[in-house]
């Protein structure tokens, strides 16, 4: 399942974000994932859930980025949650490629049965109402 918590800045996404990453650390009967980009919330998540410094690797465009899970999924099938958070400053505010990106994904994880919650900062308006239906309240 794909989720998508969208709003401008302040509204309160990474928090929400982090609420989600500690309840599925708690429930979850595989491992859980937070992507981000730095190292701001390694003391805000709990420490059984793998966080990774997505600037440590050369990951800057929805392709790669798609690679990325992709590999991050190929090596670990006890994967059910992965969370990411900001992930149009990670690769860009392209809207376009970034539904792209969503459709690719949303095909991934059902074929797999996983859970991706994504934050992104935005003006949600602007997206297409195939990506909206991916919102969280």
């Amino acid at each position: 399942m794909l989720k998508l918590i969208m709003g401008h800045k302040g509204s309160g996404k990474t928090k929400l974000l982090i609420e989600m990453v500690n309840t599925s650390a708690d429930v979850d009967q595989g491992d859980v994932i937070c992507i981000e980009k730095g190292k701001k919330l390694q003391f805000d998540i709990k420490h059984n859930v793998r966080l990774i410094d997505i600037s440590e690797y050369d990951v800057k465009d929805f392709n790669s980025f798609f690679g990325f899970i992709c590999g991050i999924i190929a090596s670990d099938y006890d994967i059910t949650s992965i969370y990411i958070d900001s992930i149009l400053k990670i690769c860009s505010d392209d809207l376009v490629e970034f539904e792209k990106f969503l459709f690719k994904l949303n095909n991934l994880i059902e074929n797999e049965g996983k859970s991706i919650v994504i934050t992104a900062s935005g003006d949600s308006s602007a997206l297409p109402e195939n990506v909206k239906k991916h919102f969280v309240a």
